[in-house]
């Protein structure tokens, strides 16, 4: 069963579809393995074995569990979107992305934990409580697919959905060490939803490796008719190029972005580290960086347009259960003037040309996939960093959401450890809807960075050494306001 664990989703795919074991043998190997570790991290709030079993085996997946985060629609499975507007859900119908992995041979056996329907980059909800980093538990695994994240790290999950509006798949893969991947807008379905049209939400796959992620990703990605941005099939392997590893000629790396957010020395030290070791492999690699000037602002708007087109009608019809954060981004969504938004749209049409024309000297651009460290569990965002206080709970995810106005795919690297032994994820960009091409150099600067990506038991929790920036803890209960229940392992 510990070979089964600790093996990648590659290998035990392989082992399905030349029938060494089945399906039911996985499910009994995680079965036992989430009894012993989940509730000490409480990632895999929802469990639904009997689904999980009745899945059939398909290309590519072969029948291999797959966790989905709970804010995607699973027919006949609890689906809470951590809201307690949604505590007892039970949807009639799958998420576009629930069918679609499905139909590709995943059985689908868990949902994992998320903040309040996915605001807020820290993994906690007045429903199922607080996801802890398995590095140490006293910190966050960051959001909002945090609970994906620690299921991937901890040997509970091979494959794991997640899903990315302002880093939400990218940073928990920074806090726990693991491989995440926001690829283009319309790669994966992403429906229903609100505004379809809607091109700053992606699905994504998260695993423990550049091509385990490969792998998923070619189960995820298709055209859906549904969809009106969705992207056809582009007809390759995405894990063929993952298991194909290509060095970049140029590379660009920048701490900050072009100076436009404050980051953790130590981060930056970590990440312009990863990438120079690509200079020993013969890539030239320079401190260069696109101009995101107005993405502060634009992002800001369309974040706002984007919560009051989304829960403005749980807002009218649920005063009171909505936590505050996320209250604050409806309202100032619905208060927004046409000119605001113009100005926004202007101002992201702006950013988008002058990245293109930077991807035509560089084919890849590198740079800290979040800018600190993990931090403590009770803590409800990131409020200051290297001197500079941020405004509002998003202000600290610049470095994600700078390129999530791009559209370009992004992938977070595992690239080393802080002194306290904390893992850092490098942000990965590559060249407009090329997937593939970004693979085959995740894959080529993970096999330099030779990190073991194998999962681990949960580690003692050990208090952070707070610096002099640092506010004050909360306990749990004031993450939401509400008293949280603690869920144990199968609930």
């Amino acid at each position: 069963m510990d070979n089964l664990i600790r093996a990648g989703a590659v290998e035990v795919v392989g082992r399905l579809a030349a029938g060494e074991v089945t399906p039911d043998e996985l499910l009994d190997a995680l079965s036992a393995r989430i009894a012993t570790v989940d509730p000490v991290v409480n990632a895999l709030p929802t469990l639904c074995w009997d689904r999980a079993r009745r899945a059939r085996p398909a290309a590519p997946l072969h029948g291999l569990p797959v966790a989905v985060k709970d804010l995607s629609a699973t027919a006949g499975v609890r689906t809470s979107y951590g809201s307690p507007i949604f505590a007892n859900h039970i949807p009639d119908a799958d998420d576009h992305v629930v069918a679609r992995i499905e139909a590709r041979g995943g059985a689908i056996y868990a949902k994992t934990n998320t903040p309040e329907f996915g605001a807020g980059a820290q993994t906690f909800n007045p429903v199922f409580g607080v996801t802890r980093n398995p590095w140490n538990t006293a910190l966050t695994p960051a959001g909002s697919s945090g609970g994906s994240a620690v299921a991937l790290k901890t040997g509970m999950a091979w494959l794991a959905h997640g899903s990315d509006f302002a880093g939400s798949l990218r940073n928990p893969a920074s806090f726990c060490g693991i491989v995440g991947l926001r690829p283009s807008v319309g790669r994966v379905p992403s429906g229903p939803g609100a505004d379809p049209w809607g091109s700053l939400w992606a699905e994504g796959p998260m695993a423990r490796s550049v091509a385990d992620v490969a792998l998923f990703l070619d189960a995820l990605s298709g055209q859906d008719m549904r969809e009106p941005l969705s992207l056809a099939d582009p007809g390759l392997s995405f894990l063929g190029a993952a298991q194909a590893p290509r060095l970049p000629a140029r590379v660009a790396y920048s701490a900050d972005l072009g100076g436009i957010t404050p980051v953790d020395p130590e981060i930056a030290r970590i990440t312009e580290a990863a990438a120079r070791r690509l200079e020993r492999l013969g890539v030239a690699v320079e401190a260069a960086s696109p101009d995101f000037t107005g993405a502060h602002d634009c992002f800001q708007t369309l974040r706002a347009l984007g919560c009051a087109t989304d829960h403005a009608e749980k807002l009218t019809a649920h005063p009171g259960m909505i936590k505050a954060d996320l209250v604050w981004n409806i309202e100032k969504g619905l208060a927004l003037t046409g000119e605001q938004i113009a100005a926004a749209l202007r101002a992201r049409g702006a950013i988008m040309a002058r990245v293109r024309a930077f991807f035509e000297t560089y084919d890849l651009l590198l740079c800290p996939a979040t800018i600190v460290p993990p931090f403590p569990v009770e803590q409800r965002y990131v409020e200051s960093c290297a001197g500079h206080r941020f405004e509002t709970y998003v202000d600290w995810l610049a470095i994600a959401y700078a390129i999530t106005l791009t559209g370009h795919p992004a992938l977070s690297l595992p690239c080393g450890f802080t002194a306290a032994g904390l893992p850092v994820g490098v942000q990965m960009v590559g060249r407009w809807q090329g997937e593939a091409g970004l693979l085959a150099q995740a894959a080529a600067l993970e096999s330099e960075l030779g990190l073991d990506p194998a999962p681990i038991d949960p580690r003692p929790a050990v208090p952070a050494v707070r610096g002099p920036d640092d506010t004050g803890s909360f306990a749990p209960e004031a993450l939401t306001g509400r008293p949280v229940s603690r869920p144990t392992a199968g609930s």
